[in-house]
């Protein structure tokens, strides 16, 4: 990296290298489901529960070793600091019902984590069941529906702890649950009441330890199937995380369009100890496309790291794109994250908030549009040089190599 962009940046207050040994600390867990399609290996069947994918882009990974290579792949091209996030119809030793699994069906992933020096998050997987009953899970007005996914849940917090403790490091659990009604309700407090007697037995019916693992849940505004009503919504969520010491995860897909998520996370931050995110691109609606390294994307990194939020977040990745290489997909979403990160770290914010309250807003606007030019792209290329990972042009043909003599072996 030139001399000349190290200046440039301490003309502002900013050190690169700063910069650079902060961002590579910030964990980015990487969602092992944009490798499949979200399909795990339980063959399942169909995706329920809302859950879909678009396109028809060949040689997805089909079992363990294949989405493990595909990932072993990946990482190298990805710099920083990497989790993997599963869901729980990623089991893949021995495998069992939802309701019965264990630490056991998730052991070779713990094994991978340690050979990759990668952490472990988690997710109960509530979609794709059987005993998903009208769209319906732990709100559902059966008592037998709910206990199993009750039961599902605490298992879940057992495989999370385990996680954690294996690899030192906390992993997070997050609850999403597709519940709702297609039409308008007769009745929205009774669902929502279900849900929170649900939620609690969980977080009763196992003593975690929290110096392991956090809980988090996760809302949506609609979606397929449940358009008029959600169960789940981001206000009955937010109150029960404050309420019970847990986490809000806030998926930049699950908003209205013409809600700013970056905006929440102030608000947010004021009145919880930790947020988490699952960082996706909605096209109209939550339709999970690749990151681009976009506005809306910036807003969040950059309020994250205004708002000194780096350290008390949970970063996670949620896109499933099958019609383009999945491996692709996966290494240029985590590394636009990346990048949106390392442009919030280069803005000298503290100048910009003298100037706001100094009510100098010219300067503000003159200054942030300044800052849009400066060589970010160079200081880039230094961490990817840093980091062992390859510059745009150079990781893609390696994919593509990868894709010819690997993913298209696999005849599917």
């Amino acid at each position: 990296m030139r001399k000349e962009v190290i200046d440039i940046y301490k003309k502002y207050g900013i050190d690169v290298d700063e910069v650079l040994t902060k961002l590579k600390d910030v964990k980015i867990s990487l969602h092992c489901w944009q490798l499949d399609d979200v399909n795990g290996f339980e063959n399942s069947g169909s995706l329920t529960g809302g859950i879909q994918t678009t396109g028809n882009y060949p040689y997805k990974a089909r079992n363990f070793a294949e989405l493990t290579q595909d990932l072993e792949f990946a990482l190298k091209y990805i710099p920083g600091s990497k989790k993997i996030n599963l869901h729980a119809n990623y089991q893949c030793l021995d495998i069992v019902d939802r309701r019965d699994i264990t630490p056991h069906q998730f052991k070779p992933w713990v094994e991978f984590a340690k050979k990759n020096y990668v952490g472990l998050d988690f997710n109960p997987t509530i979609f794709s069941s059987p005993m998903l009953v009208d769209n319906m899970s732990l709100s559902s007005p059966v008592k037998e529906v709910r206990d199993y996914w009750i039961t599902h849940c605490i298992n879940s917090l057992k495989i999370t702890e385990y996680f954690g403790k294996e690899l030192h490091q906390k992993s997070l659990m997050n609850i999403w649950i597709p519940d709702g009604l297609k039409d308008v309700p007769a009745d929205r407090i009774g669902p929502r009441s279900r849900l929170k007697d649900s939620l609690d037995q969980i977080l009763h019916g196992y003593n975690y330890d929290k110096d392991v693992m956090d809980v988090a849940v996760e809302s949506k505004v609609f979606g397929i199937g449940v358009e008029s009503y959600t169960v789940g919504s981001h206000e009955f969520y937010m109150n029960y995380a404050i309420k019970n010491n847990i986490l809000c995860l806030l998926d930049t897909g699950h908003f209205h369009p013409t809600e700013n998520v970056a905006d929440k996370i102030s608000s947010m931050l004021l009145f919880n100890d930790r947020l988490a995110f699952h960082v996706s691109r909605p096209v109209r609606w939550d339709s999970d496309h690749v990151l681009k390294l976009n506005d809306d994307l910036q807003d969040v990194a950059d309020e994250l790291v205004k708002c000194n939020g780096l350290d008390r977040s949970y970063i996670g990745l949620d896109y499933f794109d099958a019609s383009i290489n999945r491996v692709a997909a996966l290494i240029i979403g985590a590394r636009n994250m990346e990048k949106a990160l390392l442009k919030a770290l280069l803005t000298p914010w503290g100048l910009l908030k003298k100037y706001q309250d100094e009510l100098n807003h010219t300067k503000v606007l003159a200054l942030q549009e300044e800052l849009k030019t400066l060589p970010w792209g160079e200081v880039w290329n230094e961490y990817c040089l840093r980091e062992n990972a390859k510059s745009e042009e150079d990781w893609f043909n390696d994919v593509m190599d990868y894709e010819k003599n690997v993913l298209s072996k696999r005849g599917n």
